[in-house]
């Protein structure tokens, strides 16, 4: 017999494998929150099921609420990863009510994948933290190759920023940025 775990996470990685977006082979959100389980797994490996389940559906059914369906610019980018929190949040707690979780550990999902709390409450900046390293680790180097020298500056200080101080000193110890993004990240323990 599953446990409630195992149940939850079969149904956010059922829900993922839908995503049209093969680009990788596979499908793109249920291969992001593989990711997102083995840098949970690698940096946190006493974390909550709770955690363990909003790490796995940070991006679920992230392609039903598509970018170009908002404006552009930063306002609306913001709006749009607001309504996606939203979304995510309200997903995952569904299925975990239907994996048999009570009702605090699904409104606790929701918290998370909203990020409700950053930079206060640990199991939220323990996501952010996890966040932040798949998208260095996986996606950065393809992004960086969209980006004019000043945005990616900019992206890189927002990321360092949403990160805890000891998640900034893995990423330096752990990562062979070029000098000028590794200073981002050094500059926030600094200031």
């Amino acid at each position: 017999m599953k446990t409630p775990l195992q149940t939850a996470l079969d149904a956010v990685d059922a829900a993922n494998a839908a995503d049209p977006d093969t680009s990788e082979t596979r499908p793109a959100a249920l291969l992001y929150g593989e990711r997102m389980t083995t840098e949970l797994d690698r940096l946190f490996p006493e974390a909550s099921d709770v955690l363990r389940i909003a790490a796995r559906g940070q991006h679920i059914e992230r392609w039903l609420l598509p970018r170009k369906d908002f404006p552009e610019g930063r306002t609306g980018y913001l709006d749009w990863r607001r309504e996606q929190g939203r979304r995510h949040g309200a997903r995952v707690a569904g299925i975990m009510a239907e994996a048999g979780y009570e009702a605090e550990d699904c409104d606790r999902a929701g918290v998370m994948l909203r990020k409700e709390g950053i930079k206060r409450d640990a199991e939220v900046q323990a996501l952010e933290d996890v966040i932040c390293f798949v998208f260095l680790k996986w996606y950065f180097a393809p992004f960086s190759g969209t980006q004019s020298p000043e945005a990616l500056d900019k992206i890189v200080r927002r990321t360092a920023r949403k990160m805890s101080a000891e998640g900034r000193a893995r990423v330096l110890e752990e990562f062979d940025l070029p000098e000028a993004l590794a200073g981002a990240f050094r500059d926030q323990e600094a200031g």
